[in-house]
């Protein structure tokens, strides 16, 4: 297989999390640009403006095998930290009463895709401490900085994907 090339049927959803109407909440569309942006282009690869989500993406969950969420993470760092979190990592992340209004939708989303069997064994959330979320087009100085070692952080991911599907 051609280096870089997209073993048939393995797909990656990308989905970018949360409201840009809420400044560091943001990020998750900021870093989906960011990634989709990164030359070359990876065939494959399905990014996705997800918003606050909905259970309308859960077929495009079950259509993929690895999953890769971007959005902004209250972790307890320091704002603006990158986290990335795997499988039961993730999992447990999504569990816990830290997370935002979109991690608790997306916790239902993946719930829906366990129970019909289709959660795919890749995922992952690369996700970035906010420093403040309210009202605001922009992010803080300390999460705008974080986007762009974030996006290649998150591309480096797919491509080890990528490269495990290939072996």
């Amino acid at each position: 297989m051609p280096d870089g090339a997209t073993p048939v049927g393995t797909t990656t959803l990308v989905l970018g999390v949360g409201n840009p109407l809420m400044s560091d909440d943001g990020v998750g569309q900021r870093l989906l640009a960011a990634l989709e942006s990164i030359e070359p282009r990876l065939e494959g690869v399905d990014y996705v403006d997800a918003g606050t989500l909905s259970l309308l993406l859960l077929p495009r969950i079950e259509d993929c095998d690895s999953l890769l969420v971007l959005d902004a993470a209250r972790l307890g760092r320091c704002a603006g930290e990158v986290s990335v979190l795997s499988g039961a990592d993730m999992d447990s992340f999504l569990m816990s009463a830290a997370c935002s209004v979109h991690e608790v939708g997306l916790r239902d989303l993946l719930d829906a895709a366990r129970l019909t069997g289709a959660l795919p064994s890749r995922r992952a959330f690369v996700g970035i401490e906010p420093a403040r979320v309210g009202w605001g087009a922009s992010l803080s100085p300390e999460v705008a900085v974080a986007v762009e070692p974030a996006s290649r952080l998150a591309r480096a991911l797919i491509e080890d994907w990528r490269r495990e599907s290939a072996g």
